[in-house]
C-alpha cells in the first residue's frame, strides 16, 4: 500500500528530525528574587528533572521538575535569620513544600522570534494550581543545549497569599509584592 510506505517514511523522517535532550540538573540554575516595597531577598532552588525536545535544530517543547524542597536564601548572612526565612517559603505561608514538594514547567507552545530567541507559552504548576505564562527565552542549540530567560510571575494566581495585596488591605510597609522573578540558566547533560 503506498499510503502506508509514504506515512511510514514520513513518520521514520519526523522520528529522525525531533531529538530529546537532557538538562544537566547540576550545572544549570534557577534563581528566585522576592521584594517588598523597600527591599528584597534572593535565593536558589535546584531542578529535579529537565528535559528540552529539539525538531528541526529549534527549540519544540519541554518539561522540567523543581525540587521546591531545596528553596533557599543566599542573600542573608546571618544563619538564624536565614534559616528562618528558608523555614518560612517552606511553609503553608508560601510553597507548603510538605504537601507539594514539586513544581513543574511544561513548554506548551514556542514561536522562534529571530534566531535565538524564543517566545513560550507554559504551564506553571505550583501548589497544585496549573495556570498559563508567557516568557522570551534565549536559546543557543549547537554541540550542547543552553538557555537563559528572566521569568516574572504573580504569585497570588497561585494561592500564594501571605501580606499580599491582592487579598490583604492597609499592608503598608509589610506588603511584599505578588511578582516573583525566577531566573533561569539551563545547560544539557554532555554527550
Amino acid at each position: 500500500n503506498i499510503f502506508l510506505t509514504l506515512f511510514i517514511a514520513f513518520f521514520s523522517i519526523s522520528s529522525i528530525a525531533q531529538e530529546i535532550i537532557e538538562i544537566d540538573i547540576d550545572q544549570s540554575h534557577l534563581q528566585w528574587v522576592g521584594s517588598k516595597l523597600t527591599s528584597s531577598h534572593e535565593g536558589d532552588i535546584k531542578l529535579k528533572s529537565g528535559e528540552v525536545k529539539i525538531k528541526d535544530g529549534k527549540l519544540f517543547g519541554g518539561m522540567f521538575v523543581i525540587d521546591m524542597t531545596t528553596i533557599k536564601t543566599t542573600d542573608i548572612e546571618d544563619e538564624k535569620y536565614r534559616l528562618k526565612l528558608d523555614n518560612h517559603l517552606k511553609n503553608e505561608d508560601f510553597f507548603h513544600v510538605d504537601k507539594y514538594p514539586y513544581s513543574t514547567l511544561k513548554i506548551i507552545n514556542v514561536k522562534n522570534i529571530k534566531k535565538e530567541y524564543y517566545k513560550i507559552t507554559a504551564d506553571l504548576t505550583i501548589k497544585g494550581i496549573t495556570r498559563p505564562i508567557i516568557f522570551e527565552a534565549y536559546v543557543k542549540i549547537d554541540d550542547e543545549f543552553q538557555a537563559k530567560s528572566d521569568i516574572i510571575f504573580d504569585r497570588s494566581k497561585w494561592g500564594i497569599k501571605y501580606k499580599s495585596k491582592t487579598f490583604f488591605d492597609d499592608l503598608g510597609d509589610y506588603m511584599i509584592l505578588d511578582e516573583i522573578q525566577l531566573k533561569l540558566s539551563l545547560v544539557s547533560v554532555s554527550k
